[in-house]
């Protein structure tokens, strides 16, 4: 195995220890907030991955796996303005 996708799978599984122990500490009232600054951080994954996908005009690899981020960054960005505006509406008052 080359070296550097030890060092990147290694990176990844502390990142995905250090997200979950992080995500299970939020309380709910910093869920919305939290929601919101996420979703600027995908937004501005979606136009790195806009970049990366359209570097060349030939498909390769990384025009599949830029095409692939572009999905999934827009996917969680409009879910997550979803249950963000979800969670907002339970705030508003009701009109009688």
């Amino acid at each position: 195995m080359d070296g550097s996708i030890v060092i990147g799978l290694y990176i990844f599984v502390l990142a995905l220890f250090a997200g979950a122990v992080l995500i299970s500490n939020v309380p709910p009232t910093l869920h919305t907030p939290l929601m919101s600054a996420s979703n600027a951080i995908s937004g501005i994954a979606i136009l790195g991955a806009l970049v990366v996908a359209g570097e060349s005009l030939t498909v390769e690899a990384h025009s599949v796996v830029g095409l692939l981020a572009v999905v999934f960054a827009t996917i969680n960005v409009v879910g997550g303005y979803m249950v963000t505006d979800r969670m907002l509406q339970m705030f508003k008052k009701k009109k009688h």
